[in-house]
Order: structure tokens, then sequence, then C-alpha cells
């Protein structure tokens, strides 16, 4: 029984140039101790068969479409116990490889990859790193810095723990079936920052209220927090969100949690 290709599911759109699979993978580099890279969303495999053929690489995939899966392992790209089925935002990665650093590549579905880099922030110290295809527009908006109206609650984030790259774009030809938005290939390196100097939940808090209102000061967008007034005062909370180096909302935010601890 032959198996059909799998068709097109969660937003996904299936690489078919095998010269752009190529510079994909060869754009993973992995440290020497880390070995293990998890392809998200592997689809027909366009992107695996290249990854088994490196010998610095133990290449393991995830997708959570039926056909894939089934596709995969007649196909054998790879050896069965290393695909696997399931929903990468909902697996626990801290289990996958008893807690074992990995990379990750893929051309990850539009309409979760905002939620697939959340859950690496979440476990960013197992992924030191990231080379991913995505809408050109979120890459761009990324690995954008301060200052361009590109920069947003990801490029900060992902920017605090990771060394962005972008590196190029890939037209909608290239793909079955072609997007309507032009896509791009982007990396991501663990920098050496492993914990920030002030709360990482009021960091992320405090991002997202400032670019929630990115036309407002952080004046008005954190006026929910009733910082003192001999903090508000400071210039820095006359300036906008998209203003903010990401070290510059580091600082900020260890400033706010001390005026809050000393209430």
């Amino acid at each position: 029984m032959n198996h059909v290709k799998p068709k097109k599911s969660l937003g996904q759109h299936f690489l078919k140039d095998l010269n752009i699979a190529q510079k994909i993978t060869d754009t993973l580099v992995l440290h020497k101790n880390y070995r293990k890279v998890l392809e998200i969303g592997a689809g027909t495999g366009v992107l695996t068969q290249f990854l088994v053929k490196n010998p610095n690489f133990q290449t393991f995939v995830v997708d959570i479409d039926k056909q894939s899966i089934a596709y995969l392992n007649e196909k054998k790209i790879l050896e069965a116990d290393k695909i696997i089925e399931a929903d990468f935002l909902k697996m626990n990665l801290r289990n996958l490889f008893e807690n074992e650093p990995f990379g990750i590549i893929g051309n990850f579905p539009y309409n979760i990859s905002s939620q697939i880099f959340f859950k690496v922030l979440n476990n960013r110290d197992l992924v030191p790193e990231i080379v991913c295809m995505i809408q050109k527009e979120v890459a761009q908006r990324i690995a954008s810095k301060h200052g361009s109206k590109e920069y947003g609650i990801l490029s900060v984030l992902m920017q605090a723990f990771y060394d962005v790259k972008y590196h190029f774009s890939v037209e909608p030809h290239v793909f079955n079936p072609p997007p309507k938005v032009k896509s791009a290939v982007i990396s991501f390196k663990r920098n050496t920052t492993e914990n920030l100097p002030c709360s990482e939940k009021l960091f992320f808090s405090i991002v997202k209220s400032a670019f929630n209102q990115r036309r407002k000061t952080l004046r008005n967008t954190l006026k929910h927090l009733n910082l003192p007034k001999s903090l508000t005062e400071q210039e820095i909370f006359g300036k906008r969100a998209e203003q903010l180096s990401v070290q510059e909302f580091i600082d900020l935010v260890g400033n706010i949690e001390k005026a809050l601890k000393t209430e």
C-alpha cells in the first residue's frame, strides 16, 4: 500500500526546492557538545533527508500529522524510533532526551511559530541553537533592532537570550502549495545570559505591556503598576517601547522591581 503525500495542515506549506533545503540544513551548526537535533514539522522529509546525511547530527523529527508520520516511516528516511508523532507545543522537552541539550530546525507552520518561540524561551537551557523558516515579516521583526517599526515583543524576548541572525528570504513558488507571503530563514544561538538580573516574569509582562500600546510612552503603558512619581519622572519613561534596547528593558525592569519591593 502506498501512502499519499501529506496534505497541508496547521498553516504549513511544504518546501519542494532541494537547494534551499540544503542551505537551511547547512545553516545549523551545533556545538560539538550538542549532537541531537529535533526537526519540527518534518512533513515530507525535505529537510530531514539532508540532516540525516550529516555525521555530526543525531536527527529526530516530530510531527502532529498522521499522514506525515506514515509517509516518513514508509520512505524510511530515518529510523522509526526517531520519528515522533506529537504536538511539539504540548511536549515535555525535559523528558525528550533526558535533559540533554538539542538543536531545533524546521519549516515552522506559520500560525504557531510564535508559540514555538515562547516554548523555546521557557526551555532555553536545553536549546542552544535554532534554525527555522518562518514568515518573512515575522523573521524581520524578531531580528530587528530597537528604533525600527518592526521591533517588538519577540525581538526583545528572543534577543535577551539568543543572538539572532536573518539569513535569506524565500519566494512563495518553492512551496507546495505556495503561501501568500514571502518566507525567510533565521537562526538563534544562545548567548551568555543564563538568567536575567531581574524577575523574568516581570520582564516578560512589562515588555508585553509596553508593546501592546507601542504608540504611547512607557509612562502611560505602565500606568497600571502605580509606580512612584520619582521613578516615572525619569527620562526613560518618556520613551516608547520601540526606542529601548534589550539592555535598557532589562535595566528598566530591574529599577521597577526595586521600586515595587520598597512600597
